[in-house]
């Protein structure tokens, strides 16, 4: 008959459930995996066969901690927030596309139709969406998911399992990361913005020269026109800043 002692199962389990909660965690927040169509279980397999490979580089003095201890809870609530962290520095790269695109429908005129998008559960525009979309594949493949999930492993090194929740929020420093949205958001959109704005001072003074022409009936189709072009040329762009961004923010947790 096989015994097992207490010691000898939380010596097999201690090792796979840090990692499993960080990577848990870090596809309930990050773009793509973590949405509202991948199913949970797809989440929680991933994660599993994430922590199996990556369960030799949890320290060995964590597995002391007994589970029903308050030692362990905080050792949850560090791999939760670190998961979480990690997710939301990825999201923040995606929002940031996603403020570029708003920008420029904004400036293009197609912001008055928005619709209801049931991957984010919330309003959002043609543009938005569109530029959305596009980075998601760019994510895909270029093997951003592959770099995310290497960076969770590395972060087991770089912020072990530690009592200590609260010790890598110093490191990263979550708080300084919203002005990435407007920083790569504006660096994105601002040669369609100049474009747009030579277009629409064009059209003003047209107005002023000929005020029988109707300015507004004529200038929505070419600012419009002339905004589909530069999307059109500013795509394939896209990937320079996108990579760039997603390397900083990741760099943080290496």
């Amino acid at each position: 008959m096989i015994s097992l002692s207490e010691a000898q199962i939380m010596a097999w389990l201690v090792p796979v459930l840090w990692p499993f909660i960080r990577v848990l965690a870090l596809f309930t927040s990050m773009p793509v995996l973590g949405q509202r169509n991948v199913p949970i279980r797809v989440r929680i397999a991933l994660a599993f066969f994430i922590a199996l490979g990556v369960a030799g580089t949890v320290p060995a003095g964590t597995g002391n901690v007994p589970l029903d201890s308050p030692a362990a809870v905080l050792l949850v609530v560090q791999q939760v927030l670190i998961g979480l962290s990690l997710g939301f520095a990825v999201r923040i790269i995606f929002t940031a596309i996603e403020f570029a695109g708003e920008v420029i429908g904004l400036q293009m005129g197609l912001n008055f139709a928005g619709f209801f998008d049931p991957a984010t559960a919330q309003q959002a525009t043609a543009t938005s969406s569109f530029f959305s979309t596009m980075v998601a594949f760019l994510f895909i493949a270029m093997n951003g998911h592959l770099l995310v999930i290497e960076a969770v492993c590395q972060s087991l090194v770089a912020f072990p399992v530690s009592p200590e929740p609260f010790a890598f929020l110093h490191a990263v420093r979550p708080e300084t990361w919203g002005a990435e949205i407007f920083r790569l958001g504006l660096w994105i959109a601002l040669p369609l913005i100049a474009m747009l704005l030579f277009i629409n001072m064009m059209l003003g003074i047209i107005a002023r020269i000929a005020p029988q022409i109707s300015i507004f009936s004529v200038g929505f189709p070419i600012t419009l026109g002339v905004g589909l072009i530069g999307v059109m040329f500013t795509l394939p762009l896209l990937q320079g800043p996108f990579t760039a961004a997603l390397e900083q923010m990741l760099m943080m947790f290496r």
